[in-house]
């Protein structure tokens, strides 16, 4: 999994598997999934990020694995 936070473009993209994007579909203001060709999904994109969270919240990420 890769994580991309773009300052100049205002996102955030978690990208969850290599395989091709095919499809796009915003599922609500602001939040993209991209889908590989067997309808699974394979990456989440954040636009305006920065009226999510704030600067020091996305220069710190925590994750927590279980």
């Amino acid at each position: 999994m890769r994580i991309r936070v773009d300052k100049k473009n205002d996102t955030l993209y978690f990208k969850l598997d290599e395989n091709k994007i095919i499809e796009s579909e915003e599922i609500q203001p602001g939040v993209i999934l991209d889908y590989d060709d067997n309808d699974n999904v394979i990456g989440i994109e954040f636009l305006n990020i920065s009226s999510r969270v704030s600067s020091t919240e996305l220069a710190s990420m925590q994750f927590q694995a279980m």
